[in-house]
This record gives structure tokens, C-alpha cells and sequence, in this order.
């Protein structure tokens, strides 16, 4: 069963595998047939050879980037755990709040960056609390919901055994909306590492987003390119080791 899925995954993957690489040559052939020059659009190979030539530099911003991801989107789990409790604890905290909360959604959060760098400065902490605000209600909203939408007969089958709040919130509610939970925090993880970026462009002196800025202003849209490429991975990598741990998880509840 395992050997099929392997090959059932194997032959999934040629189809878009081959039509990438298709692109790739056409991207190719057509800038090198139009003599198109590369502060305009690079070829793949150049990009390539971005990084082989500068991976010193872009291994250094990556790290950076990658830190204020990781911790930003650590602290929006926390946040999001804390106040999903508060609400089902307290449910007039929720009535209070949570709309609130909805209305702040509505704010692009690219708006909210400068704001920050100017009260915080130009380091780390302005781009960890923008990952953070990035993720924290994405996460919130599926976590609340995984709480309130618990099976009806479950919870009764928790009252009829005398149970208290905290252990029906412990033995129930929280176990069964980890699936909510996780689906929640694989779209923030997506945006974690995008976020950390946008809020580089706009000041500091380290990260992907300070690299793309001085990149394209001395017209080197193959840097530009490069760079774009390791934010893309480093979003997948975080989707990846969400849906890792997600299958741990699910799997001992």
C-alpha cells in the first residue's frame, strides 16, 4: 500500500514538475531571443547563478527573516491560545472583544508596519509583532470555532459524568479543536514569513525584504528574483512542519 501511494504521489507531482520546467525554457528562450536586458527580466540562469555567486549574503538575511517569522508566529500561538480560552471561560470577554477583533482584520496590515517601526525602531521587534498581528487571528477564529462546534452529544455525555468546565475544556473541548486549530495555523504560516518581509521592506538593516529593497534599487531584479524564490521556500517549509505536527497530534488525540 505504501509503494502505491509513493508512486501515486510520484506520478501527481509530473505533471506540474514538467510544466515548470517547460516555463523555465520558455522564460528562457523568449529573453534571450529578445535580447531583454536583465534589469528588466532575468533569465532562470541567472538567477541561478544569484545563488551560487551571493549565498553568503543570502544565507545571512534568510536567518534573519526566518527568526522573526518563527518567533512572531510562535507568539501569535500563544496569544491565540490564551484568549480562544479566556473566551470559552468567559464568554462576555468574547461578546466584548471578539467583533473588535473582526474590525481589525479589516486594516491592511502593510498600513500597520510603518506605525510600528516608528514607535519600536528599525530591529527585529517592529517585524516580529507584524508576523504576530499577521497570524494571530487567522489562527484565533479557527481555534474559537473548533470550541464552539464541539458534537452536542459529547458534551452532554461530560454533564451527565458531573464534569466541571475545566475538565470538559481539557478532555474535550481543546483535543477536539486541534483539527480547527491546525487548519487555522497553516494559513498563518503561510503568511508569517511574507509578513516578516513586508515589514523589512519598509526600514531595518538585515532580512529578505532589506536584501529585495537595495537589490532593486541598484536594478538587480536577478537578487530580486533569488530572493523572492527563498521566501516562497521558506513559506512551504513552514506548511510542511505544520502539517508534520499537526499528524502527530491528531494522531494521539
Amino acid at each position: 500500500m505504501k509503494n502505491l501511494k509513493i508512486i501515486d504521489r510520484i506520478k501527481s507531482s509530473i505533471y506540474p514538475i514538467t510544466t515548470f520546467l517547460l516555463i523555465l525554457v520558455i522564460w528562457q528562450v523568449v529573453v534571450e531571443t529578445l535580447n531583454i536586458p536583465q534589469y528588466i527580466l532575468p533569465t532562470p540562469i541567472d538567477i541561478i547563478e544569484v545563488f551560487s555567486k551571493d549565498y553568503k549574503n543570502l544565507y545571512i538575511h534568510s536567518l534573519v527573516t526566518l527568526e522573526e517569522a518563527v518567533l512572531g508566529l510562535i507568539i501569535a500561538i500563544s496569544l491565540s491560545l490564551i484568549v480562544g480560552v479566556i473566551m470559552d471561560f468567559i464568554p462576555i470577554f468574547k461578546k466584548c472583544f471578539y467583533p473588535i477583533m473582526l474590525v481589525t482584520q479589516m486594516i491592511p496590515t502593510i498600513t500597520i508596519a510603518p506605525l510600528l517601526i516608528i514607535w519600536f525602531g528599525f530591529g527585529e521587534l517592529p517585524k516580529i509583532l507584524m508576523v504576530c498581528l499577521t497570524c494571530f487571528f487567522p489562527i484565533l477564529v479557527n481555534f474559537v470555532d473548533g470550541i464552539e462546534n464541539i458534537d452536542r452529544d459529547y458534551l452532554n455525555l461530560f454533564k451527565t459524568m458531573q464534569s466541571n468546565k475545566i475538565n470538559t475544556f481539557v478532555h474535550l473541548k481543546f483535543p477536539m479543536s486541534m483539527d480547527k486549530f491546525f487548519s487555522g495555523l497553516k494559513i498563518s504560516s503561510t503568511y508569517a514569513v511574507m509578513a516578516a518581509t513586508v515589514a523589512e521592506w519598509l526600514g531595518g538593516t538585515q532580512g529578505l525584504g532589506v536584501y529585495m529593497v537595495r537589490s532593486k534599487s541598484a536594478y538587480a531584479l536577478d537578487k530580486v528574483f533569488a530572493s523572492t524564490i527563498i521566501v516562497v521556500i521558506l513559506s512551504l517549509l513552514f506548511v510542511g512542519v505544520c502539517e508534520s505536527i499537526k499528524k502527530v497530534v491528531l494522531k494521539k488525540n
